[in-house]
């Protein structure tokens, strides 16, 4: 994480640090296993909402930097889906999401909306962002662990000859 980004970080709030979590979180969940907790959630009623932002698809430039500090460069462009709604209530929701799913974006900028609501955060806390949290541990782990089986150490025997 470069300095600007702790920096950055520093500075939020509890509040702001906790939705940018779930933010992230909701952002990379895949569609089935959003679907499957959203699904099996039992909110008090149906949330009623309007669109500010229908879900869109754009695109979006990729920066790099050459060995991680080196000057930026765009790299490509990549798919986002992106949506806003707010709830009855005044709560504004709101999703990026990558890739071109819209149902995917409209149940995350709702789960963003119901989760700064005090009656639900902590259900939706439970039910919905812990259970995807540790599968994109469990797949971060698997990740690691079969990249760690290809890794080759290099080393260099002394021959004597000095």
């Amino acid at each position: 994480m470069s300095v600007t980004s702790q920096q950055a970080n520093a500075e939020l709030t509890p509040e702001q640090a906790s939705r940018k979590r779930w933010i992230g979180i909701l952002a990379k969940a895949e569609l089935k296993d959003l679907q499957q907790h959203w699904q099996a959630l039992v909110l008090p009623a149906a949330p009623e909402y309007q669109f500010i932002r229908k879900p869109e698809t754009g695109l979006t430039m990729l920066r790099g930097r050459i060995g991680g500090s080196g000057q930026p460069f765009n790299m490509g462009e990549m798919t986002v889906t992106r949506c806003a709604l707010r709830l009855a209530s005044g709560t504004l929701g709101l999703s990026y999401i990558a890739g071109r799913s819209k149902e995917h974006a409209i149940t995350a900028a709702l789960a963003d909306a119901l989760l700064q609501e005090e009656r639900t955060a902590e259900l939706l806390e439970s039910a919905l962002i812990n259970p995807l949290d540790e599968i994109q541990q469990a797949a971060q782990a698997e990740r690691m662990r079969e990249a760690s089986s290809t890794k080759v150490d290099f080393f260099t025997m002394v021959r004597g000859e000095d």
